[in-house]
């Protein structure tokens, strides 16, 4: 195969490849990312395990929420995408979940003070003083955050050199968190190495998570998408880094401080 026909028959399978839902397997043998050291899944489940009435916001396809092996009676997630929606629902299904779709901003279509538990993973924003509202006195938040700058090697080596990063801050989270009355009891980071093998894998990725580079297209993009593809065929490669944390909150007043660990329920 030609180095223009392997250009452009990989950029035409990731611009083909599904990207419904939130999960990333059609990325396996192609791109890989290290997982966080703190096991949100696992974290979620331990949690669900002990809530009587649950919310999953941004639950995407419901694939981390499929996972939990003990839900509560009454477990409840919202979905923006309309494509996830059906996806979620499909997923959840088995486990009695409500699944409700959302608009992009507004407040949650929730009762004040309904569930002992909320968490979200990987949310487009927090809106924290609709967490504080839905939460129940003693309530947890549990979320896993994208951080900033955020495989920010593949936004510049599409967009060119970018400024640093105004958002997504974790010091922006908790101060969010305090201000709608909430205390933060666990925060803890990560930067994961993010390896991508072939320039199909990167346009479906840039497809799935918009915000890496807003208004992605391949027609739009298309010279910059030919120079990374000759650098990943010289050097093997292309080596980005996504940046995690986990925030943990309660509401109502708590002993402790941000910072502090050993928050698996598991082990209370």
């Amino acid at each position: 195969m030609s180095r223009e026909s392997d250009f452009e028959c990989l950029v035409a399978e990731g611009a083909a490849a599904p990207v419904d839902g939130w999960a990333f397997d059609w990325l396996a043998g192609r791109a890989t990312e290290e997982r966080p050291p703190w096991g949100y899944s696992r974290l979620v489940a331990a949690w669900m395990a002990g809530a009587d009435a649950a919310l999953d916001i941004d639950t995407g396809g419901g694939e981390v929420l499929a996972e939990v092996p003990h839900p509560p009676p009454l477990l409840v997630a919202t979905e923006a995408w309309p494509p996830n929606v059906s996806v979620a629902r499909a997923n959840l299904s088995a486990l009695g979940a409500s699944v409700v779709a959302v608009g992009g901003a507004g407040p949650l279509p929730f009762r004040d003070s309904v569930f002992d538990l909320v968490v979200s993973r990987h949310p487009v924003r927090t809106d924290w003083p609709e967490v504080a509202r839905v939460l129940r006195p003693g309530g947890t938040f549990l979320s896993q955050q994208i951080g900033p700058g955020t495989v920010r090697e593949l936004s510049e080596a599409i967009l060119g050199p970018l400024p640093p990063p105004a958002h997504r801050h974790p010091e922006h989270a908790v101060a969010a968190a305090g201000a709608a009355g909430l205390t933060v009891v666990d925060l803890r980071q990560a930067t994961l190495r993010t390896v991508f093998h072939d320039i199909g894998a990167v346009v479906w990725f840039l497809r799935k998570v918009t915000w890496t580079v807003p208004g992605f297209t391949v027609a739009a993009h298309r010279q910059a998408l030919r120079r990374l593809h000759d650098r990943i065929r010289v050097e093997g490669r292309f080596v980005a880094h996504a940046r995690r944390f986990l925030i943990e909150a309660r509401a109502g007043a708590v002993s402790g401080a941000a910072g502090v660990t050993g928050s698996d329920p598991a082990a209370r």
